[in-house]
């Protein structure tokens, strides 16, 4: 087998997203009402539930992306920035978009091939 065999392909491309509208609309509705029903706290779970949808469904140069990120490890760091942020009288917030995409990137590998 080739090296090639290995790779996904959608009408020819090897770098593709193959995740539908419906799909998003609904993650992103479940998303909403559970973040109000908890009052926010669970929002982590909201975020890596959306995360793990769009990564999932994302495929470079022929391999698919896995996320593997955890709301419960998602809200650990979520405490650690509200501290920060808090103490710093809201100055650490600009930085809270940074660590949450390195969380992110962290969190993203590539599906093992077989």
């Amino acid at each position: 087998m080739d090296r090639e065999d290995f790779y996904e392909t959608k009408n020819g491309r090897t770098s593709f997203f193959d995740g539908g509208l419906l799909q998003y609309i609904g993650w992103i509705i479940l998303g909403f009402i559970v973040t109000v029903i908890t009052f926010g706290i669970c929002y982590p779970w909201a975020l890596t539930m959306v995360y793990g949808w769009k990564i999932n469904h994302t495929v470079i140069e022929g391999r698919r992306m896995q996320f593997s990120g955890s709301a419960f490890g998602l809200f650990g760091n979520w405490i650690k920035w509200l501290l920060l942020t808090i103490i710093t009288l809201g100055i650490y917030y600009f930085w809270v978009f940074i660590k949450l995409e390195d969380w992110k990137a962290k969190n993203t590998t590539f599906v093992p091939n077989l």
